[in-house]
Parts: structure tokens; sequence; C-alpha cells
């Protein structure tokens, strides 16, 4: 296996696109490639995410951005992973290029779904859980993340202002990001008074319906003699499944797949928590948060909810979570946010997080998980 870095990184502002998907895709796939320092025909395959793209009559998009590229030679495939769809991108990305199928890969990850209205676009996002058993019986993922604070709730006796200090603290990083959907800070009061969307969940508990794109380059390090930026060095990418339905889980207190797939990702990195300086987290629900600090290990069961109540995910906190403002407040371009949680270790790495920046981070951690655990990808990174 070759030594792997990600060389380039690319977001745009999450939010509303008037750019399609296609086009959108291929503006920061052309992007991330310029910043690497690396040509378009220096890619050897890329992989696209795009869960939506029925809704813009368009399918098998990966030869469209490559043509847009100047490369339409160029094999591509297309990834779907639901809302893990572009880190399982990046791990078949980092298993090409560190098993010597190819010098450099392409990841990019689009969605667009603002044409819609809400409960067509619910309706597309609960395409992800199990449609004759939840989706069919009225399960959205609102619902369906409800239930697990439901469940953590009565376990743990957790009160709304646990949760609702989660979404105060990413909604200000987002306030420092350039591309975040949601760019301010909100109060304990602003939270604690906003509507119910389902109980215990209150809207700001809740990410937002986000278009967006994100494109990320992969190389070997011994085909990028001189690199122009600072490189993100894979030190693990690693991957996990758990049965699609709650219903027939041993338990909701946290999503299988992430823990399996974080003890992987420790092995292979031969890390521990400790040795990890900030993380970017899957928070498209603030109980998703908490569950993840667990499920990977940074906190015992039951104690989630004291990382941002007592400031330890804080930016200058003890493990920093979701300086990008996460899924809550940066947004959730479902193709796009794996991608994107990459962006984010790439620009902090680089000095372009600028308010937002984590003091002397050294290593960072990725957590993206499709559905409500169905799928989950952990991708660790250091500088060189």
């Amino acid at each position: 296996m070759r030594e792997t870095w990600v060389v380039g990184a690319v977001q745009n502002r999450f939010g509303k696109m008037k750019d399609t998907a296609r086009e959108a895709a291929t503006r920061v796939s052309m992007e991330a490639i310029r910043t690497s320092g690396l040509e378009p025909k220096d890619i050897g395959y890329t992989f696209v995410s795009n869960c939506f793209g029925m809704t813009e009559h368009q399918g098998h998009l990966g030869p469209l951005v490559n043509s847009g590229l100047g490369i339409p030679h160029v094999p591509s495939a297309t990834v779907e992973s639901a809302c893990s769809s572009s880190s399982a991108a990046l791990h078949e990305a980092y298993v090409h290029v560190a098993g010597g199928f190819v010098d450099a890969a392409l990841v990019v990850g689009v969605e667009k779904l603002s044409h819609l209205d809400t409960l067509s676009a619910t309706s597309y996002f609960a395409v992800g859980a199990d449609y004759p058993f939840e989706t069919k019986n009225g399960a959205t993922f609102p619902g369906l993340y409800a239930t697990l604070a439901s469940a953590y709730a009565k376990q743990y006796s957790t009160r709304p202002e646990m949760f609702g200090a989660v979404a105060i603290k990413n909604h200000s990083n987002a306030a420092r990001n350039p591309h975040a959907h949601f760019q301010k800070e909100i109060t304990m009061d602003t939270y604690l008074s906003s509507p119910i969307i389902a109980s215990p969940l209150r809207l700001y508990d809740c990410c937002p319906f986000s278009d967006g794109a994100a494109a990320v380059v992969v190389a070997a390090k011994e085909f990028v003699k001189s690199p122009v930026t600072e490189p993100l060095v894979f030190r693990a990418s690693a991957r996990a499944g758990s049965v699609t339905d709650m219903h027939d889980r041993p338990d909701l207190l946290g999503l299988p797949s992430a823990r399996i797939a974080a003890e992987k990702a420790f092995h292979q990195a031969h890390l521990e928590p400790k040795d990890v300086d900030f993380i970017e987290v899957h928070d498209c629900f603030t109980i998703a948060e908490v569950l993840a600090l667990e499920d990977l290990g940074f906190f015992p069961k039951g104690t989630g909810t004291r990382g941002a109540v007592e400031g330890l995910t804080a930016r200058d906190g003890k493990i920093p979570v979701n300086p990008s403002g996460g899924l809550k407040a940066k947004g959730h371009p479902v193709g796009a946010t794996g991608a994107a949680q990459v962006v984010e270790v790439f620009e902090q790495f680089n000095g372009l997080a600028g308010s937002r920046a984590v003091a002397k981070a050294q290593t960072a951690l990725t957590h993206n998980v499709g559905a409500t655990g169905g799928s989950c990808s952990v991708h660790i990174f250091t500088r060189r």
C-alpha cells in the first residue's frame, strides 16, 4: 500500500445554488485540481456522489463532469451510501490510489434540492430508510432521530438544554465559516422557543436541506513530488454497516456501524481518541453528535452531552468538534457532506480556516453516517 495524500479540497457555499448539480460539481472539481497543483490529465478515476439527481432528471453524472474537465476518456463511478456517499467514494479513491491502480483520483459530491418544496425534499431524503417498514409507514429522518433522542433522554435523564448546547456551539462555529448555510449564532432562548419538529427535537436540533458541492483530490505521495499545499496524509480509511431498521437493533443508544468503523480506523492508524486534535462528525441532528462522541470513544456512554455543555467540544476546548459548523449549521447537501468534512480538515491544516482555526492541529478525524447508521465511514488524517 502506497502512502496516500489529499492534495486538494474545495467546496462552494452551502445553501441555495443557481448552478445545476452538474455545473457545481464541475466547478469545484476543476478548482480542487487546480489547488492541488495537478492537472485534469493526471486524474485516473473519478468517483461521484449524487443521491438525488432524479430531481433534475439527471443520472450518470461522472462522464458529464469528466467531459467538463476535458478528460472524457477517464472512467467514473457513482457511489451511493445515503448521507455517507462521498466519504464512501473517498474510501474507494483511497483504495485505488494506495493499491496502485491509479496515481490520482477525484472525489466529488453534489446535491441540489432547493427547487423542491419541503415535503418533496423530505420524501426524497426518506428513501435512505427501509421503504416498506419505515418510510411507507410514515417514518421520516426527523422522526427516526427523534426516536433515538427519546431513548437517550429516557436512559440518561437528558434535558432539552443539553441538546441546545450542541446547536449553539455549531452555529457559533458556522458564523465564522464563509462556506456555511447558516452564518449566524443563536442563543438558548432562541433554541428553546423554536417549534417542535418531532418530539423531543426542535427546529434548531435539525440540519437544513442544502444545495452544495465539494471535491477532493487524492494522490500517491510518490506521484506528487513537490506538493503545493500541506497534504492530508491518510492514516485510516474505514467503513462499516449495521442493521438498517431501528426496530431490529438491540438498543437505540448508539450506532453500531459507527462503533465498528471507529475501532477499525484507530486500529489502522495505530492511534487512540486522545491522539486526535479535532473531529468533524455527522450531526444531522443534535442527538447524532452526542451519539457520535460516544460511538467514537471520545466520551463514555451517557456522557456525550457534557461535550457542548461544559465547553469541551468548543473550538478551544479539549476536543474541538465540528469547527466547520457541522451539518447542523454548515449544511447538509447529502452527496457532498462527507467530502466537505475533508475540505474542513484541508483548510485547517493549510491555514485557511480563519477565526475558526483549531490551534496546533496535527491529527483530525471525520465521521460520516448514512441514514440512521446503515452505513458509516471514519477517516483519520495527519500532517506529513
